[in-house]
């Protein structure tokens, strides 16, 4: 029995003794570890959930050397090749007057402004304010190749605070900017401003949306709408310069600043690039803006009592509508035509609201003239001509 335990006991110290001195080895493989499988749902989820600054900011990220990998973050490098893809479609414009010696009567062309642009597209048509051009008898865009030409006015849209030159250029230097859309501009994106500020070309300034759906006074006296209010610095010299997003397409023309000094005070304006694809092509094709119209000619009456047709034009829509304007009985008194007071319904009070409301439609299209006749109020239905033929 005493040889039994204490073999048993020389047994349990050894396994004890092989346990210790000898562990068992963690089972391992030779094989990569795999990252876990993502399903489709979650893929999409993950590429369309990126905000469209950072997917915009990859797009540009390509072709990195490594020397600039370990210069710059990725946001400087986004900013850098923004930069450089857009500034070539960037121009400088200067402009002259004519004026008169007191002294000798000579006539001579001074300069008399300078402004930003951006090149439309490849027929060599330039993109800048109205007020950039307003009262000069010459032009000159400056490319960003450094590369000068005297241009043509080809179209103005005062309202707008737009105009459209033409330069003959070559085709190869004409690089046009992509162009974008005002949709989805939300306030807190990115934005990117270049021009050439008190005459210093190609200069680039950041900041984002600061608020949106502003209005401001045009060079006709005429309120322009949905304009983009940003802090990316804009000074004098930068008006009629592109206004980008993130992936460096142009969402607005710089146009104006609110200021008490002259110079940034972070509160800059931008025409909506929706504006702008709607007035160019017109511009380009016509001279002017192509616009609905009624063949009428209003004067405004005082305390907001509506347009009083003034005169109508022959043979114009008006007139075939049945429209009375203003006119001499017998006896040489003036006669009070109609007056208008709204259109579809809607109240029409002076010549802005009127302007405004046309905006809304196009040549061809019906509305429904609500006037007041002989003290009582009618409905007229017109056929929109058209300001241009």
């Amino acid at each position: 029995m005493k040889n039994f335990l204490l073999s048993f006991l020389i047994i349990l110290v050894a396994f004890a003794a092989g346990r210790y001195l000898f562990p068992a080895s963690p089972v391992f493989s030779l094989a990569p570890a795999s990252a876990p499988t993502e399903s489709p749902a979650e893929r999409t989820v993950s590429t369309q959930g990126e905000p469209a600054a950072k997917r915009g900011m990859d797009s540009t990220l390509e072709n990195v050397t490594e020397e600039e990998a370990l210069t710059y973050t990725d946001t400087e490098l986004h900013t850098i090749r923004l930069f450089e893809d857009a500034s070539p479609s960037v121009c400088y414009i200067t402009t002259k007057t004519r004026q008169r010696s007191f002294w000798s009567r000579d006539v001579s062309e001074v300069p008399s402004g300078s402004g930003s642009g951006f090149v439309w597209d490849e027929d060599g048509h330039i993109i800048t304010n109205y007020h950039v051009i307003k009262g000069a008898t010459q032009a000159v865009v400056t490319l960003a190749n450094g590369e000068s030409y005297q241009a043509s006015l080809v179209g103005v849209a005062k309202e707008k605070d737009l105009a459209v030159l033409k330069i003959e250029a070559p085709a190869k230097e004409l690089i046009p900017i992509p162009i974008g859309s005002s949709e989805g501009i939300r306030v807190g994106q990115a934005v990117y401003a270049i021009g050439n500020p008190f005459g210093l070309d190609q200069t680039l300034t950041t900041g984002i949306v600061s608020a949106l759906d502003r209005e401001i006074n045009s060079q006709a006296n005429v309120p322009i709408k949905g304009v983009i209010q940003s802090d990316a610095a804009i000074n004098p010299g930068n008006s009629g310069g592109p206004l980008l997003d993130s992936k460096g397409v142009l969402i607005g023309v710089n146009t104006a600043i609110y200021s008490p000094s002259g110079a940034s005070a972070g509160i800059g304006f931008s025409i909506p690039v929706d504006v702008v694809r709607y007035v160019v092509p017109d511009l380009i094709r016509y001279g002017e803006v192509r616009r609905a119209t009624v063949g009428v000619e209003f004067r405004q009456l005082r305390r907001g009592g509506g347009l009083m047709v003034y005169d109508v034009t022959a043979d114009g829509p008006g007139q075939k509508a049945g429209i009375r304007g203003l006119s001499r009985d017998n006896r040489g008194n003036w006669v009070l035509g109609d007056v208008l007071v709204g259109i579809n319904g809607k109240s029409i009070t002076n010549n802005t609201e009127y302007f405004l409301e046309m905006e809304k439609y196009d040549p061809g299209e019906f509305i429904t003239l609500n006037l007041l006749r002989d003290e009582r109020e009618v409905k007229v239905e017109v056929r929109l001509g058209s300001t241009v033929e």
